[in-house]
């Protein structure tokens, strides 16, 4: 029985499906566009017709996972009514740390940290970061007129101290003894304290 011939649109989906999980397990330097190829039991150049070079595929995997990342924020924040708990649990460590994990979102992120200069992915990265930390701000700002969250400073930029405290952790970890539970139990609460509405 032939297969049925898939829209570009369809196609593009499906080959998106087979990279995420591929670029969150090996990695960007070391997927192979054929391993991705093999997954759908296409060819690749099928996969260069629809995304060009595998910059463009990591990029355009990248913008599909920061909808994810924001779906993840408003999520998380569904469960908590106060938003100053939602903020506890969006920066315990050990939630930070499963975002890291992958097939977390976190790594794809990361990934395209050390790809920056890429101009396929710089722009992707930039652009999906600002996404993730809109979405922060949204529900901070929600926070500021529950009264969780202190509202003497705007909440962008509380939004941006929390997108880097969360990638800041990646760095931590390489850098102090692993694990640093007191470190981390320490700066949660100190930036919590510095975050909570009077």
């Amino acid at each position: 029985m032939a297969r049925r011939r898939l829209s570009a649109d369809a196609r593009r989906a499906t080959i998106l499906e087979a990279a995420i999980p591929v670029f969150a397990a090996l990695g960007y330097e070391q997927t192979r566009v054929s391993d991705i190829a093999a997954r759908i039991e296409v060819t690749e150049p099928v996969i260069y017709q629809n995304f060009g070079t595998k910059a463009d595929l990591f990029a355009a995997a990248l913008e599909r996972v920061s909808a994810e990342a924001e779906a993840h924020v408003h999520g998380l924040a569904a469960q908590h009514a106060d938003v100053y708990e939602w903020l506890r649990n969006l920066l315990a460590s050990e939630h930070v740390d499963h975002l890291h994990t992958a097939p977390m979102f976190g790594v794809f992120f990361e990934d395209a940290h050390r790809l920056q200069f890429e101009p396929e992915i710089g722009a992707v990265l930039r652009r999906s970061t600002a996404r993730v930390a809109d979405a922060i701000a949204e529900i901070l700002a929600r926070g500021q007129t529950q009264g969780s969250i202190r509202k003497d400073v705007p909440a962008q930029s509380l939004a941006w101290l929390v997108v880097s405290l969360i990638q800041a952790r990646q760095f931590r970890r390489r850098f102090t003894l692993e694990p640093a539970p007191v470190l981390e139990s320490d700066l949660l609460a100190h930036v919590l304290e510095a975050l909570r509405g009077s």
